[in-house]
């Protein structure tokens, strides 16, 4: 049965890498995936709105300022969290448009230099003789692929990197729904006080472990490593948050 699977896989395989299959997936336009950019959003939006939640309770809040706080934390710092990715994936772009001008001011000024560097990318990677001289001259032919290169290979820049809306909007979505997760507990009208807490601690450490496992399958991590990391990261801030507010409940009377 397992060779079975293999000569599939290897078919299809096979299938993908025909010439025309090769020139179409080549040609079509890269998609970048936002996945990162919602597990960061999850993680933080849980641990963030927990914390709160476990600082109120801690400092012996009711339940209506524990729903005040959380959801005001919440949309807060998942608006702040999406601004700082949009402005920094923003900035990773501006930083490719600066140096594409300043590579082709370089390559106006002093062809015969850059055409040198394009020589001793190429050298390093072995190539030799005529062949090294037809990469350099095939490259150093189209302005477009010759700045391209230069970018990639000699600044290790990416090109096409995200779009800084798209990811800030999947940032803010997975900030605002994972994090909403430690306060529906605290809407539910039939629960104490008490039984509200627990609720939320339980299904925050089950969110927090759900987003763990999802940084694990995308960093291509440990599944059960990155998920106990997550959960006990998490606890951790929550631990700290709780402590301090009933620190200061017993400090002043609150």
């Amino acid at each position: 049965m397992s060779q079975d699977v293999s000569d599939r896989q290897l078919h299809a395989l096979r299938e993908a890498h025909r010439p025309e299959a090769i020139r179409h997936r080549l040609g079509r336009q890269r998609k970048h995936s936002y996945l990162g950019d919602a597990v960061l959003g999850g993680i933080d939006g849980c641990v963030t709105t927990f914390a709160v939640v476990a600082g109120a309770v801690g400092g012996g809040f009711s339940d209506l300022v524990v729903i005040i706080l959380g959801f005001a934390n919440l949309l807060a710092d998942g608006l702040s969290m999406a601004v700082g990715n949009y402005q920094g994936t923003k900035s990773q772009r501006e930083q490719v448009e600066k140096a594409r001008r300043e590579e082709e001011r370089q390559i106006e000024l002093i062809p015969e230099g850059e055409r040198e560097e394009i020589r001793q990318i190429f050298a390093e990677k072995g190539f030799e003789g005529e062949v090294l001289d037809t990469i350099t001259e095939v490259i150093t032919k189209d302005r477009r692929l010759w700045v391209d290169t230069m970018l990639t290979e000699e600044l290790g820049l990416q090109i096409e990197g995200p779009n800084p809306w798209r990811a800030a909007a999947a940032t803010l979505f997975a900030f605002l729904v994972v994090g909403a997760v430690p306060l529906i507990p605290f809407l539910v009208v039939t629960l104490t006080a008490s039984q509200a807490f627990i609720s939320s601690a339980v299904a925050t450490g089950i969110a927090f472990a759900g987003v763990g496992l999802v940084k694990g399958y995308v960093l291509e991590r440990s599944l059960w490593k990155s998920s106990m990391e997550t959960l006990f990261t998490g606890g951790a801030a929550a631990l700290v948050a709780y402590l301090v507010g009933a620190w200061l409940r017993s400090t002043f009377g609150a």
